[in-house]
């Protein structure tokens, strides 16, 4: 994949830039939310009140339905934030140039969203794990993931340094997060697995109807 150097507009420098980036692109805008997120629950006093309020907890899925969407926001450390930005960086925009930005946002949110749903219920009967507290973007990333995936599977990315299409990193992904299932390593796994399955349906059926589109417009 190949990236274009930082662009300096006249008027707003780097500044302008990276605000030109931000209105253009739902991926960049919402990296820019969970920094900002990020840096709230940093503040003493007000940070742990303010995860509390918005992390998803299963056991209150009823009395705080907002946390489905709110909980994508915050993160556990930096390395949680920055590894998911990361992801994020992209792949997001990626997709958004395959399918536009009002889908891109619908993946994202469909995704995170259900992740929590699956983590929630799905956690405890399959697999004998209850469902605890969750934060963080991955579950919806995965979403954006999958999506691409299905859209662009010979794409090459770096896993660690290794290159391979994406197709193959997904099933790598795929395969860790099932296989961790059941560690005591604090990652909501059933959450990332939902979120991926979320991405594979959307992404296919996107793929459904832009070839049915191509074939109908070909006729012409």
């Amino acid at each position: 994949m190949s990236f274009n150097n930082t662009t300096y507009m006249s008027g707003g420098g780097t500044m302008g830039s990276i605000r030109s980036s931000i209105s253009r692109s739902p991926s960049m805008a919402i990296i820019a939310v969970c920094i900002l997120s990020f840096l709230l629950e940093l503040v003493p006093v007000i940070g742990p009140l303010y995860v509390s309020a918005f992390q998803f907890d299963p056991d209150f899925i009823l009395t705080k339905p907002w946390t489905l969407v709110t909980y994508i926001f915050l993160h556990k450390g930096l390395g949680h934030l920055f590894f998911n930005m990361l992801v994020l960086y992209f792949f997001g925009p990626a997709l958004e140039r395959r399918i536009g930005n009002k889908q891109l946002l619908g993946i994202f949110f469909t995704a995170g969203v259900l992740s929590a749903v699956g983590h929630a219920f799905i956690s405890l009967p399959i697999f004998g794990i209850y469902p605890s507290p969750i934060i963080g973007a991955s579950g919806a990333i995965y979403g954006v993931f999958a999506a691409l995936t299905v859209l662009e599977p010979d794409l090459r990315v770096y896993v660690y340094f290794i290159p391979m299409k994406l197709k193959q990193a997904l099933v790598l992904f795929a395969f860790f997060d099932f296989l961790m299932i059941n560690s005591t390593d604090m990652i909501a796994h059933t959450a990332h697995l939902s979120g991926l399955f979320v991405g594979l349906y959307m992404g296919f059926r996107i793929k459904r109807i832009q070839d049915r589109y191509r074939r109908s417009y070909s006729r012409w």
